[in-house]
């Protein structure tokens, strides 16, 4: 489950799990948090209210999230969108864990970014996820450093320029994949949790579709359509987040972190790195 400072949680059940949440940083109107959930296929999903107005990013696990605004798979590189006093469930049928980084804000604060960020009226949070996206693949690399971040300001800036950038996504018409299906939610889900667990491996269409055991036709159209995204640039999204991951928190030399990444050589990866980031790896890790 990966949600942050519901108001309220009812276990349905005797087996439910409660998410651990662990306070990165805060203010008066305003929160980071850590939110670890260990539920898995065993463990029956319970409604849960969103307190203030929230964002999480999900680094790891796949869920799905059922709320009002309708139901979607989340998965690692996704954003959970949360309205302040709605009601959700988190469910975990089909993948065990996860864990992400909660962005929270009160009402009025929420109002007061909404307010300059966007032209439109009504609730922009009207939406219950963001898929994976390159557009968004600079800031989730800044919200993956910042669960070791100890600096309030640093952490109030993110959460600003995070809500103002999901907030101009969807008044750009950021399209929300489709609710999941039972049976393809499962196939889709042991694809996602193998690229999250061995985001370096060779796999090509014809591998990923066996997984799931669909032909690579379907496969792909019920991949595009769960995640927003087709596989191979699911892939290249993982292993890019990985890459800048790596780039920010050592110093091992650019060429090794391209190799190890899954790239033949250093010119295809500075090329993808550029086209994702609008850097080269090195000015990258130069200023993070």
């Amino acid at each position: 489950m990966a949600t942050n400072d519901p108001l309220t949680k009812t276990p349905a059940g005797p087996r439910g799990s409660t998410p651990f949440a662990r306070r990165i940083a805060g203010g008066e109107t305003w929160s980071v948090s850590e939110i670890v959930c260990s539920a898995g296929p065993g463990d029956r999903p319970y409604e849960e209210r969103h307190k203030g107005f929230s964002i999480s990013a999900v680094l790891q696990g796949c869920f799905t999230y059922r709320s009002d605004c309708g139901e979607s798979l989340l998965y690692p590189g996704a954003l959970l969108l949360g309205a302040d006093r709605s009601c959700f469930q988190c469910g975990h049928e089909h993948s065990a864990g996860d864990r992400c980084i909660s962005f929270n804000v009160r009402e009025d604060a929420f109002e007061e970014i909404v307010s300059i960020a966007s032209s439109r009226r009504g609730n922009p949070l009207s939406r219950p996820m963001l898929p994976a996206s390159n557009r968004l693949a600079p800031l989730f690399a800044a919200i993956e450093r910042v669960q070791d971040c100890v600096s309030p300001l640093k952490a109030e800036e993110l959460l600003i320029v995070l809500f103002e950038a999901v907030v101009a996504a969807l008044n750009d018409g950021f399209r929300v994949p489709s609710a999941p299906r039972g049976w393809e939610t499962r196939r889709i889900v042991e694809v996602l949790r193998e690229v999250e667990d061995h985001p370096d491996d060779s796999l090509d269409l014809g591998a990923m579709a066996a997984m799931a055991g669909l032909g690579k036709h379907h496969f792909l159209r019920v991949f595009r359509r769960l995640v927003g995204m087709t596989p191979y640039q699911y892939v290249l999204r993982v292993r890019m987040g990985r890459a800048a991951r790596r780039l920010a928190t050592s110093k091992d030399p650019v060429l090794a972190v391209a190799l190890d990444s899954g790239f033949g050589d250093l010119s295809t990866f500075n090329a993808r790195f550029r086209a994702i980031f609008g850097t080269t790896p090195s000015m990258y890790r130069a200023t993070v």
